[in-house]
């Protein structure tokens, strides 16, 4: 019984054991797809942009709806006695021309717009957190380079003083060793600040109160490679926004078709059944109180296009299709001179980075290194292995800048410039 309890305390203590080690286990990195599927499920703005296309797909539905019929009782009251006719009709509107045809289709292209919509509101959202999540890994990177930056400092402050105690430093350099130090932990300061704040950004626009700074998976040293005429022909072809004023020419093209089918005037029908109790005069006999009983009746009408035929509404109709066409030129105009200014941002930032990490940063590590060695070996100043220093660690923090600007110049233009 006592080994059986043992085993079973050393059971437990080990499961305790194991349990403290997940526990204490760091998150796993977050990536980029996870923080995409939040936003697709919680951000209202695709929810509201789908409700959108079921209003559209229903009014679309509603235009092709033929009229209904009218139903109901007639009387007619010859004098104060009995005599008279009652009876029942059914009244129905003809729509000839191919009206309702016509509506729907342009009705439709409200449809087709609320999707075109719809997508360019998805893009719009995935772009956000996307761009917030390259300045997330530039945040990371940042406080990385920070990080050891001041270690180097505080190793610097160390070897100052241990050179001041031997007798082979001076005073000056030992201060400047601790200045240094402080301004480099503030710059972490800061870091860490900036990185708090793009992460509250990134709960915003994933809808999630919980997210907290954390470990980020992704590259961020190699930026997509993107061709200027090929990124043109994609956007020209596929962005949303182009495709929303395709649907409004192609709606304001249906709308003249169904101006000028207005004037096609549609037919009134009316008919039933009515039972007369009027008495037929001019007949001898019994027939000569007859009355006329049960008979059919019914109306036909169609309005005459003799001064309306909507001779205004055509001319609207067409001036508003011209401007409809113009506004896919316009609108492609405004594409190609964002795509300009957005694809040199990214040139300009992919180009530098690559001389910053393949150049600068290398022949500036070297610098340090030599310095500092013959800092060291008293065969140098320390203002030279400051100047060497700080210029180490400004051009990492230019190189992360560029990436993160190459990044998000990217996102734009895979984006449709969203």
């Amino acid at each position: 019984m006592v080994t059986t309890h043992k085993r079973m305390s050393a059971g437990l203590l080990l499961g305790l054991v194991a349990g403290m080690a997940l526990a204490q286990e760091p998150p796993a990195p977050l990536s980029l797809a996870e923080l995409e599927r939040m936003a697709l499920e919680s951000n209202p703005a695709i929810s509201q942009a789908n409700f959108n296309i079921r209003a559209a797909s229903g009014m679309a539905k509603q235009a092709g709806l033929y009229p209904n019929p009218v139903i109901g009782a007639t009387g007619d009251q010859i004098s104060t006695g009995e005599i008279g006719a009652y009876g029942g009709f059914v009244e129905q509107r003809i729509v000839t021309g191919g009206k309702l045809s016509k509506s729907r289709l342009a009705a439709a292209q409200d449809e087709v717009r609320a999707k075109a919509q719809a997508e360019g509101e998805r893009f719009r959202v995935l772009n956000a957190v996307r761009k917030l999540y390259y300045r997330a890994l530039g945040d990371q990177r940042l406080i990385e380079v920070r990080t050891s930056m001041q270690r180097l400092a505080e190793e610097s402050v160390l070897v100052s003083s241990e050179l001041a105690n031997v007798g082979l430093a001076d005073k000056p350099d030992q201060l400047t060793a601790k200045v240094e130090a402080q301004r480099v932990r503030l710059s972490l300061l800061a870091a860490r600040n900036a990185r708090d704040r793009t992460w509250r950004e990134l709960a915003a626009a994933v809808n999630n109160a919980s997210l907290r700074p954390g470990p980020l998976a992704g590259d961020l040293d190699h930026p997509p490679a993107i061709r200027m005429d090929e990124a043109l022909a994609s956007i020209l072809k596929n962005a949303p926004q182009l495709q929303q004023a395709r649907a409004d020419a192609a709606k304001a093209a249906l709308m003249v078709r169904r101006a000028k089918a207005e004037k096609i005037p549609d037919l009134q029908l009316r008919g039933g059944v009515r039972y007369n109790r009027e008495m037929l005069e001019g007949l001898s006999g019994p027939n000569s109180l007859r009355s006329v009983g049960v008979e059919g009746f019914f109306d036909a009408g169609v309005e005459i296009p003799l001064f309306n035929r909507n001779q205004g509404g055509v001319q609207a109709a067409q001036a508003e299709a011209e401007s409809a066409r113009l506004e896919v030129e316009n609108a492609s105009l405004a594409i190609r001179k964002r795509l300009a200014g957005v694809f040199q941002e990214y040139s300009d930032a992919t180009e530098a980075s690559e001389r910053y990490r393949e150049d600068m940063i290398p022949a500036a590590q070297q610098a340090y290194d030599m310095y500092l060695k013959n800092y060291r070996a008293m065969a140098g100043p320390y203002s030279q292995v400051l100047a060497a220093q700080r210029s180490l660690f400004e051009l990492q923090e230019e190189y992360v800048n560029q990436l993160v600007t190459a990044w998000q110049a990217a996102v734009e233009i895979n984006g449709f410039l969203y």
